[in-house]
């Protein structure tokens, strides 16, 4: 496969995690505590660090949630789609920065997940208190864990077995994909 060939590869499924970031959170029926425990927009921004490289799941992760608020009104977008948008951005380079670093073994594949999850979750907290310092909405350590974590524990889970199954299948799957990983820029 040419570099002209795995650019619009990586385009389209950019495309497709960002539509993926759009359509999946009408599973958790637009409820806004639902929606928190399960992170269905988390899951196509990491997916999308691991099979586009950190630079496009970068975009679809900074974009995503201000482009569902500006279509459908959700997630909020103070404090929640602010925060969100600074916590999915690190999701996407994170997990497609380590992918391309670490071998394509699968406690690699683990290991750059939990990182970028880990990472993500701090800069969401983070983004959180400095948006606190600028609003009304209070941010305390106590609301950060359990926003951030005790909270999310389904979806942290959810992620945990989801992602490294889909992206160790593909890499089997699709041989092109560990051939892509080798050539392909950051």
């Amino acid at each position: 496969m040419n570099k002209y060939s795995q650019r619009i590869l990586r385009l389209s499924m950019a495309a497709v995690s960002l539509a993926l970031c759009l359509v999946l959170p009408f599973l958790t029926g637009q409820i806004p505590e639902i929606g928190s425990m399960l992170c269905p927009m988390h899951i196509p921004v990491l997916l999308c660090g691991f099979l586009c490289g950190p630079v496009w799941a970068g975009i679809v992760g900074a974009i995503a949630p201000l482009l569902r608020f500006t279509i459908f009104g959700m997630p909020p977008i103070l404090p929640t789609g602010v925060a969100m948008c600074f916590e999915l951005l690190t999701y996407g380079l994170l997990s497609g920065l380590l992918y391309r670093l670490l071998p394509k073994k699968p406690h690699f594949v683990y290991a750059s997940l939990l990182i970028a999850m880990l990472c993500g979750r701090l800069v969401w907290g983070t983004a959180r208190l400095i948006i606190a310092g600028l609003t009304p909405h209070g941010f305390s350590w106590a609301l950060f864990l359990a926003d951030g974590f005790t909270g999310a524990i389904p979806g942290i889970i959810l992620q945990i077995i989801l992602i490294p199954v889909l992206v160790i299948a593909l890499q089997r799957a699709l041989p092109w994909m560990k051939k892509a990983e080798k050539s392909a820029r950051l």
